[in-house]
């Protein structure tokens, strides 16, 4: 693999021992695509802070495009674009050169700091030199606590899992065998919702199968349903104790490892991981993860939360999103945009193995 870090500037001020080891856990993690953006991690506050830097220590005011990044006494903050990330926990002193590591992998600043914190030298005497001990991972800090009642178990494979606009849509697919699927009902008419969620509900009931309501848990409540699933967003605005105690399952939209680590305070039924791929049908907050990020999802997730693949999912690449091991993919065009619904189904089914 070629050493993409000799040809950046990675710290200032030039720091030749951080380099090298920088280098030494880069080249074990393998071919990654590169990052949009070059981050340089600044030791000490530079004359002219630039955009892409994340300087150590405090630093007031913060340029556009410059973090600032605050560690010690097992706390570990960064500050960027007006947004917080706090994490808590135990890490090794080669974590600013973990963290140079993993920004040249192209992750987010705040999801390579999760990495570089749960990053320890025993990773390189392992075949497999990324993090993937879940107890040496931080914690997000800060968080309200989780529902005092757990949210309902989910079957460790939920399958495949359309995500759906509509009742009629449920009921049809549902009419096809699938055991699992969400209403995405967007609409700010308060009688459709109602109609709609109670109709698909009651399908879901009919059939014995899993059925989701995407963001409008009081709705949810009220009919019924086996479960809600909701946005990074919703979690510091719905009342997810009430959810719990009304005994619904409960799945959360991740996008990286900082999200992943926020979504696991809370207990939930289960993860979407995503967007997997590129997609239409809703704006993304981050760029697609790809199947390698995917695949390292499952094996640091697999036993400790069901999970769920999403975002441009179809019947091309099921297989090899499923190849990572996970255990259930959401799919939406792939469906409603089949030409022929029961054949569509049936060779995604396949794919499952049913």
């Amino acid at each position: 693999m070629s050493m993409v870090l000799l040809d950046k500037e990675v710290f200032w001020p030039p720091a030749d021992e951080l380099l090298e080891a920088a280098e030494r856990i880069r080249r074990r993690l393998g071919e990654w695509p590169a990052g949009s953006k070059a981050w340089r991690i600044c030791l000490s506050e530079p004359d002219h802070p630039r955009s892409g830097d994340l300087i150590v220590g405090n630093v007031e005011p913060l340029p556009d495009g410059v973090g600032r990044l605050t560690v010690g006494a097992g706390r570990a903050t960064l500050h960027l674009d007006d947004v917080e990330y706090e994490l808590e926990g135990e890490w090794s002193d080669d974590w600013p050169a973990a963290l140079a590591a993993f920004l040249d992998c192209g992750f987010e600043p705040h999801d390579a700091l999760v990495l570089a914190l749960a990053w320890r030298p025993a990773n390189l005497d392992e075949l497999d030199a990324w993090p993937v001990d879940f107890s040496t991972f931080p914690r997000v800090a800060n968080l309200p606590a989780a529902p005092s009642k757990p949210f309902p178990h989910c079957p460790d494979r939920l399958g495949l899992y359309p995500v759906l606009p509509s009742a009629e849509w449920v009921e049809r697919v549902l009419d096809q065998g699938v055991e699992t699927a969400q209403l995405r009902r967007k609409t700010t008419d308060s009688g459709d919702l109602k109609r709609e969620i109670e109709r698909s509900v009651a399908a879901g009931a009919k059939h014995q199968a899993r059925l989701f309501i995407n963001d409008h848990w009081q709705e949810a409540i009220k009919a019924g349903a086996y479960g809600v699933h909701l946005g990074q967003e919703d979690v510091d605005t719905a009342d997810l104790n009430a959810i719990a105690e009304a005994g619904l399952r409960l799945g959360l939209s991740t996008h990286g490892y900082y999200e992943i680590l926020k979504a696991l305070h809370f207990k939930p039924s289960y993860l979407a991981l995503g967007a997997v791929f590129p997609t239409t049908t809703k704006v993304m907050p981050t760029a697609p993860q790809g199947l390698p990020r995917l695949a390292r999802y499952v094996r640091l997730l697999d036993g400790i939360v069901p999970l769920v693949a999403i975002g441009g999912v179809n019947g091309a690449v099921l297989r090899q999103v499923l190849s990572t091991g996970v255990g259930s993919a959401a799919v939406v065009r792939a469906v409603t945009e089949a030409p022929e619904l029961a054949a569509a189904i049936s060779a995604l089914q396949h794919e499952f193995g049913r």
